[in-house]
């Protein structure tokens, strides 16, 4: 499963991944796409023989090909360029994005995807989510939500954040729902996923404000 494929990369602090398709082409080409929908930032190359090239295509998803005689001098090149375009393109698609566990915000684009699959907000949904994504583990009031993601100028009431929360937990599913956390009595905070647990195992932290959460003061026009 691609979340099994990422947890093995991300365990090993993989530089780049090597599929051996010298063997089974259709196999390998599997291999190659599931690592490709895995989100981590690491180069895909294939060992393929020379009778195998011909059904190599875009469709494997790789970043490079190496044949079984390739000599070590070679292949050590080939890798380190690899590695290095690839960092420097992780680096610019970084810029502008924010990540809550699995969850990935672009600005840039004003989409964000769970798990690669894309989430369908509303702008003011995208809006809310980010700005709490961007200030995880901050608690927020409603009336300072209001303030900070609709404006100064809307006369709705603090309601309008409650009805958002909902509809956003309800596209996250039940599974990442407690991405965003309700804190008695003062208002809403992202929870950002601990190491190796699930957002759905946070489900009880998000019902009372932790020590550590930074509770943010309100701020009046003029202050």
């Amino acid at each position: 499963a691609p979340t099994e494929v990422a947890s093995l990369l991300e365990a090993g602090s993989a530089d780049v991944a090597i599929v051996d398709a010298r063997a089974d082409l259709a196999a390998a080409r599997g291999l190659c796409r599931l690592l490709g929908t895995t989100g981590a930032p690491v180069p895909v190359v294939a060992v393929v023989n020379e009778g195998g090239l011909v059904a190599v295509n875009v469709d494997w998803g790789i970043d490079e090909i190496l044949l079984p005689g390739t000599g070590p001098a070679e292949i050590d090149a080939r890798l380190r360029l690899l590695v290095g375009r690839r960092g420097g393109l992780v680096n610019q698609e970084s810029a502008g994005k924010v990540s809550l566990g699995e969850l990935v915000i672009d600005e840039g684009t004003y989409t964000a995807r769970l798990r690669g699959r894309p989430l369908d907000l509303t702008y003011k949904e995208f809006e809310l989510l980010k700005y709490l994504a961007q200030h995880a583990g901050r608690v927020f009031t409603r009336a300072q939500l209001l303030q900070e993601v609709w404006g100064y100028d809307f006369f709705g009431g603090t309601r309008t954040v409650d009805v958002h929360v909902r509809r956003l937990r309800a596209k996250l599913g039940p599974e990442y729902e407690a991405l965003i956390g309700t804190v008695r009595n003062v208002g809403y905070k992202a929870v950002r996923p601990a190491r190796g647990r699930s957002a759905g195992e946070g489900v009880g932290e998000a019902e009372a404000v932790d020590d550590d959460v930074e509770i943010m003061s309100p701020s009046l026009p003029g202050q």
